[in-house]
């Protein structure tokens, strides 16, 4: 599996969805109070992402 979400607690507590990469994360997310919140994130993610508009301020 070349890439996939995983949702992982960081030292404060809180859930943080994170896209990874052949093991290596890509991005993540903020942290949420609940696991709901980090799937809610994801879920966003899939559903908003394809149509993202890319902006390059080079």
């Amino acid at each position: 599996m070349a890439h996939h979400f995983k949702i992982k607690k960081n030292k404060a507590d809180e859930f943080v969805a994170y896209f990874m990469y052949n093991s290596e994360p890509i991005f993540w997310t903020e942290g949420y109070s609940s696991k709901a919140g980090a799937k809610n994130a994801i879920e966003s993610i899939k559903a908003n992402g394809p149509d993202a508009e890319t902006i390059d301020e080079s």
